[in-house]
């Protein structure tokens, strides 16, 4: 029989990683429960945005003609109802955290050096926000029915038509 190999394996995110000659610069544990909320967020939001996004699809693609009635004045009607309105709110802001968390994550995970991790954090959370308040501005200022639009081009929900 041959005696088994015994090897140091270093803790991962330990402060003093180094792996082939690349020294991992961790910042010390954390006293918060950030990551343990970031965890709880991930799954929660993932069994909300199921919900969500199935409901989405059925009431697009499924209720009434379905794919074939998707077009401006479909949308046009859906976010005319305030529910509609407040489940795409919802579903976008939901989607984007979610989605941004699990790519902090993934830059936490890969990137080697902590000014690439803090730069490429920044531009992450630069263009969620920048979705995210664009999202929201088209949500609530979109208008079907324009008031100087000719009446012959609007949708038959509009008062105008």
């Amino acid at each position: 029989m041959s005696t088994p190999l015994k090897t140091k394996i270093q803790v991962p995110r330990s402060r003093d990683l180094e792996v082939n000659g690349v020294k991992y610069n961790r910042s010390g544990a954390s006293r918060s429960n950030f990551e343990m909320l970031a965890w709880l967020f991930m799954r929660l939001s993932g069994i909300v945005l199921v919900v969500l996004v199935f409901g989405h699809l059925f009431v697009n693609l499924m209720v009434g003609d379905g794919v074939h009635a998707i077009d401006f004045g479909f949308v046009g009607g859906k976010w005319a109802n305030p529910f509609w309105q407040v489940w795409d709110l919802v579903m976008l802001w939901l989607a984007m955290l979610h989605g941004t968390n699990g790519i902090r994550t993934i830059i936490d995970d890969y990137a080697e050096r902590s000014g690439t991790r803090f730069w490429l954090k920044v531009l992450l959370f630069l263009s969620s926000g920048f979705v995210i308040f664009l999202g929201t501005l088209v949500i609530f200022t979109f208008d079907p029915c324009p008031a100087s639009a000719d009446p012959e081009l609007l949708a038959s929900f509009c008062p105008a038509a």
